[in-house]
């Protein structure tokens, strides 16, 4: 994923925010040094074992599921946007398009995946929450500044207390249950690209979103799903792309 927003975005520079509470002094140096040798930075936050000692955790699900949510609590004061990127994604095209979107009165800027399944489960599952979309947590563009303003963290924690039996992605559905209406929506062709989906948002714009119209529009190609394409068995449609961006990624260690 950083390869990919480096090189396709060549002429900026990027300041990285991890936020982390185990990682290894060993991985942190490396990937330190994998930034800084693309000529950019890296800032290391590190979280506290017991700041999130009271807060509910769900299963497989730990505090980590919490950082995505109140990382305005985390970030520098003075930071009043940031884009969060999930690691299972390709970044094909500029970015500042979308990091400069107009974000005005919006907690979020976020795609949903317009497929009617996952559309109509998750508004079921979540039936007794004002949702009209369901957002894809994976690409946030979040505004800190009203964040700090309006999100409250007890809000979070009794949420997930309420409704932990019926929450499957629990970050995300958090999101959507209490942000819904304060999200902006983004077109996800262009900024949340369920690479599953290729045939489906073909056939739904009439043959226009073909391959040609994703590498010259499309900024962002998410690898939603259980099925990721760094394993053996992997075989979508991008599959050859991951492993071309993988390999430049490992050549440059």
């Amino acid at each position: 994923m950083l390869k990919s927003l480096f090189l396709n975005n060549d002429k900026e520079s990027f300041t990285i925010y991890l936020m982390h509470s185990s990682l290894l002094k060993e991985e942190l140096s490396e990937l330190r040094e994998f930034i800084e040798n693309q000529g950019n930075l890296l800032e290391i936050i590190e979280i506290k074992d017991d700041y999130f000692s009271d807060a509910p955790i769900l299963l497989h699900y730990t505090k980590e599921m919490y950082y995505r949510l109140l990382a305005f609590k985390f970030l520098p004061q003075d930071l009043d946007r940031i884009l969060y990127l999930d690691p299972d994604i390709l970044v094909i095209n500029s970015v500042s398009g979308l990091y400069n979107q107009d974000i005005s009165g919006h907690l979020y800027a976020a795609a949903y995946h317009d497929i009617l399944s996952i559309r109509e489960i998750n508004k079921v599952r979540l039936n007794a929450y004002d949702i009209d979309a369901y957002y894809n947590s994976g690409v946030l563009l979040m505004n800190l500044e009203l964040q700090r303003k309006i999100v409250d963290e007890q809000e979070i924690y009794n949420f997930v207390q309420k409704n932990g039996q019926k929450l499957i992605m629990p970050d995300q559905d958090i999101l959507n249950a209490l942000y819904s209406q304060k999200i902006k929506s983004l077109d996800e062709r262009l900024y949340n690209y369920d690479t599953r989906y290729y045939r489906y948002y073909k056939l739904k714009n009439n043959g226009i979103c073909d391959m040609d119209y994703i590498f010259e529009n499309t900024v962002i190609l998410h690898f939603c799903g259980k099925k990721k394409p760094w394993k053996k068995k992997y075989s979508g449609k991008f599959h050859a792309l991951y492993k071309h961006y993988e390999k430049l990624a490992l050549n440059n260690r």
